[in-house]
C-alpha cells in the first residue's frame, strides 16, 4: 500500500494578517470581561455595604475594659461619654481632637460629671484620620493597660473601616462597635439622596483601601502613624 503524503501549505500574507489582527481583539476582549466582571463586583459590593450599614442604634449592655470615639460629630462624643457614665467601661478615650479645643470645652457638653471627666477621660490630639485614630487608640491601650476589650464609637457609616483599621491596629482586643445613627444623614436613603450615596460611596472606597492595605502590609499599617510624646493628653492635665 502505498503512502500518502501530505505538504503543508504555507500561509498566505493575507491569512497571516488576520491571525495578527486576531490577537489584540482577542486581549481586547478579555480585558473587557475583566473589567466588566470587576465592575459588577465592585457594584455589588457597593450595595451589601450600603444595606449592612445600621439604620437604628444598638442597645449595647457589654462591660469592656474601654471606649474609644472617633470624633467627626458630638453625637458621637456625647454618646461614648453615656457609656462611660453608666459604667461600662473604666476609661475614654477622644481621639482625633482638634488642637485648638481644650478639656473644659469638652466637659461643658458632656453628660458626665467634672469628677468623672478628669478622671477618666484622655484626648489624642494627633490622629488626622481613621488610621491615626487606629494608631492613637493602640498607644493609649499599651499606657492604660488596656488589653481585653473595646467598645468603638463613630458614624454608622464609618464604623465598617474604623473597625478594620482598629482590629490592624490592636490584635487580640474585642471590639464592641456602637454605632451612631445621625438625623441629619439617614443611611437608608440613599437610592432616593444623591448626597448620601455619595457619602457611602467615598467611605466604600475607602473602607477598600483600608482593607486591602491592612491585609497586604499588616506590620507597616501604622508606622507612620505613631504618637508623639505629649500627644495624649489627660483632662486634668496642667496645661489646662
Amino acid at each position: 500500500m502505498g503512502h500518502i503524503r501530505t505538504r503543508r501549505v504555507a500561509a498566505g500574507p493575507r491569512a497571516q494578517r488576520r491571525r495578527r489582527s486576531a490577537a489584540p481583539r482577542r486581549a481586547a476582549t478579555l480585558l473587557l470581561c475583566l473589567a466588566g466582571f470587576l465592575a459588577s463586583g465592585f457594584v455589588a459590593g457597593f450595595i451589601g455595604f450600603a444595606l449592612s450599614l445600621e439604620r437604628a442604634e444598638p442597645i449595647l449592655t457589654v462591660q469592656a475594659d474601654g471606649v474609644v470615639v472617633l470624633t467627626g460629630g458630638s453625637d458621637r462624643i456625647h454618646e461614648a461619654a453615656e457609656l462611660l457614665a453608666r459604667g461600662q467601661a473604666r476609661r475614654l478615650l477622644i481621639t482625633g481632637v482638634n488642637k485648638s479645643t481644650r478639656g473644659p470645652e469638652i466637659a461643658k457638653l458632656l453628660p458626665v460629671s467634672r469628677q468623672l471627666f478628669d478622671c477618666c477621660i484622655d484626648l489624642g490630639y494627633e490622629a488626622l484620620d481613621t488610621a491615626g485614630n487606629a494608631a492613637e487608640t493602640r498607644e493609649w491601650a499599651k499606657a492604660r493597660g488596656i488589653g481585653g476589650s473595646l467598645i468603638v464609637v463613630t458614624s454608622n457609616y464609618h464604623m465598617p473601616r474604623a473597625l478594620v483599621e482598629l482590629s490592624a491596629a490592636l490584635p487580640g482586643v474585642e471590639l464592641y462597635p456602637f454605632p451612631v445613627v445621625s438625623e441629619h444623614m439617614q443611611v437608608a436613603d440613599w437610592l432616593d439622596d444623591a448626597s448620601v450615596a455619595r457619602l457611602i460611596g467615598g467611605e466604600y472606597v475607602k473602607y477598600l483601601f483600608a482593607l486591602a492595605r491592612t491585609r497586604l502590609f499588616p506590620g507597616a499599617s501604622y508606622a507612620g502613624h505613631s504618637t508623639r510624646t505629649g500627644a495624649m493628653a489627660e483632662v486634668d492635665a496642667p496645661s489646662w
